[in-house]
Parts: structure tokens; sequence; C-alpha cells
């Protein structure tokens, strides 16, 4: 089970619309993930138990996992595009 980090400003708006993007293609292609919501803030505290990070935050630090902005949720524009980018870290 992968656990994946869902991260926005406050951790509550933009990483629910995420979250429940991720959860949605997880039952889809019977992938078991552990969804953690959090703020961009707390990242920190799980760097070292956490598999994946996706964001809408802005974000210039380095951690030990991928790091996939998810903005488009936000914008509409690209959504596919990120949305194949979490699907291919949640299958390896």
């Amino acid at each position: 089970m992968k656990k994946v980090l869902v991260a926005c400003g406050a951790g509550i708006a933009t990483s629910t619309v995420v979250n429940g993007a991720i959860e949605e293609m997880a039952k889809e292609n019977n992938l078991k993930v552990d969804l953690v919501q959090i703020k961009i803030t707390e990242v920190g505290s799980h760097v070292d138990s956490a598999d994946l990070l996706v964001t809408t935050a802005m974000t210039k630090k380095e951690y030990p996992f991928p790091v996939i902005n998810a903005r488009s949720f936000l914008t509409g524009i690209g959504v596919e595009d990120t949305k194949k980018q979490i699907l291919d870290e949640l299958q390896k």
C-alpha cells in the first residue's frame, strides 16, 4: 500500500478535490492507497513514511519521494496528464 500525501496551503479546500480524484483513480485501478490530507507545512513530519506527495501548493524543498504538481486540478488544464503521472507512481 502506497502512502500518498495530498497537500495544499491550508490542508482543506484544494487538497480535498485532489484527494477525491486520487481515491477514484485508485478504486478504478484496484490499487490500495493510504491518502493523508495535510498542509504543505506538515510534509516534513511524513518524510520517513510517505511514498508520494501530490500538491497544489508551491514547494521548492527536496523530498525522498516523488512530488507531483496538481495545480491542474484547479485550472482544469492538463488534468489527464497529471492523473497519468499520479497513476504511474501508484503502480510502481
